[in-house]
């Protein structure tokens, strides 16, 4: 589906409505198993241009809920989510959209901006921590697990809705202290995926930390001085638009680039690629961004263990066949008794070297596919990475841009194909 916009032909994104049924939810949604009801026309506020024609409605005998001429928003149609009644389900134009590129270069142009701000900020929350005052003290202590640890800000959650916990809103029994200076951390965040992560702190946020325990029920706010519109008041005041998020696409941004100037070498494009992955997947731990092992994984697993297998015995038989060649003698027949062709030890070592070349691709590509089985490079790579930095790498190093974005990451970036070589984020 296609969309007119200012005289520019843009596809549009998921204009489907979810057929009726029953709800899942994720994680332990306390409306899990709900019925999730027709969506009908009369639901459905559609938004066009003042001369543009009404489109038809598809379903005789029924009109559209209303119909609006609003330049000012990005959406095509909208109505309520048939589960959450506060909930809007929306239609914009596609992420390959020149709007979309416009505001997703607008968004890592801001976090961009912070490297300008972030030493300052970091020395103001250091100086808080140790603040009288409580409201202060943690404000600086929950700015300070934003920027180290990637953390949501977190919402206040209604009873009807996914009991998920960000920084603002963690309870006493999410965060364990552990001597000399660490922190346990363990909630359920974001789409109901569990964070569980220890990690080492500085020495006055830990005993922050254990201050803001101390007298508390397991069930009471870690942060009872604190809520998201408090932080987030908080955060535009160190800087002009600065949240939660903005932190983690700064600090998911600025990891990958620095990762790819330290580790990448001269090597080949496999090892190349891996050094990339690698680097992304630093950036998907630090935002928690975890998946299931597919069901394929053990079989996957198991066929490249037997290729490596059987090249393994075709190399132990090229040596045999070396050895007999440097001494004039014919090669051994193979394991069906046939006669193999003679070669010259040359033609046998060029044999033995592209034989060993396979195997270490092979075990490269299992030892890949092992470290990022429960880790989803994905979603960093979608929201919180600039694709600059991944352009630019890959034409200072010669990396086909295919290796690295599939074909709708490379629709959606196209605005970020023009980088220079050397940007840095």
């Amino acid at each position: 589906m296609w969309a007119t916009v200012d005289g520019v032909k843009e596809k549009v994104g998921n204009f489907r409505v979810e057929p009726p049924g029953l709800f899942r939810g994720r994680g332990e949604h306390p409306k899990m198993g709900k019925l999730k009801s027709r969506i009908r026309p009369s639901d459905i506020t559609i938004n066009i241009g003042k001369d543009a024609p009404v489109p038809e409605c598809p379903i005789p005998g029924e009109r559209w809920k209303e119909v609006k001429h609003d330049n000012t928003v990005t959406w095509l149609a909208f109505w309520n989510d048939p589960i959450n009644q506060k909930e809007f389900k929306y239609v914009f134009l596609a992420a390959s959209s020149s709007l979309k590129g416009q505001s997703d270069k607008e968004k890592y142009e801001k976090a961009r901006k912070l490297k300008d701000y972030i030493d300052n900020i970091r020395k103001a929350y250091t100086k808080d921590f140790t603040s009288r005052d409580l409201t202060k003290q943690q404000i600086a202590v929950a700015t300070y697990l934003i920027d180290k640890l990637a953390l949501r800000a977190g919402n206040e959650k209604d009873d009807d809705e996914a009991d998920t916990v960000g920084c603002c809103t963690l309870k006493v029994a999410n965060v364990e202290c552990v001597p000399p200076h660490s922190l346990k951390f363990d909630f359920l965040g974001k789409d109901s995926i569990r964070y569980e992560n220890t990690v080492d702190v500085v020495e006055a946020v830990y005993r922050a930390i254990a201050q803001f325990r101390k007298g508390k029920k397991q069930t009471d706010n870690l942060f009872d001085e604190l809520d998201t519109t408090k932080l987030n008041a908080h955060l535009k005041g160190l800087m002009p638009g600065l949240t939660a998020k903005v932190f983690r696409t700064y600090n998911a941004s600025i990891t990958l680039d620095e990762k790819l100037y330290e580790e990448t070498e001269d090597g080949d494009l496999a090892e190349k690629v891996v050094v990339y992955q690698q680097a992304n997947k630093q950036v998907a731990i630090i935002c928690n961004h975890q998946r299931t092992i597919s069901k394929s994984h053990t079989a996957q697993m198991s066929r490249l263990t037997e290729k490596i297998e059987e090249l393994q015995v075709i190399l132990k038989d090229l040596k045999i066949d070396l050895d007999r060649a440097k001494k004039g003698k014919p090669p051994l027949k193979d394991a069906e008794g046939k006669r193999k062709r003679n070669l010259t030890p040359e033609a046998i070592d060029k044999k033995i070297a592209s034989t060993n070349q396979k195997i270490e691709k092979m075990e490269l590509a299992m030892k890949t596919k092992e470290d990022l089985k429960t880790v989803a490079l994905g979603t960093s790579k979608i929201n919180y990475l600039d694709p600059r930095i991944t352009v630019a790498w890959c034409k200072r190093h010669e990396v086909p841009i295919e290796k690295i974005f599939n074909k709708s990451l490379l629709a959606k970036f196209a605005w970020a194909m023009d980088v220079e070589p050397n940007f840095r984020f």
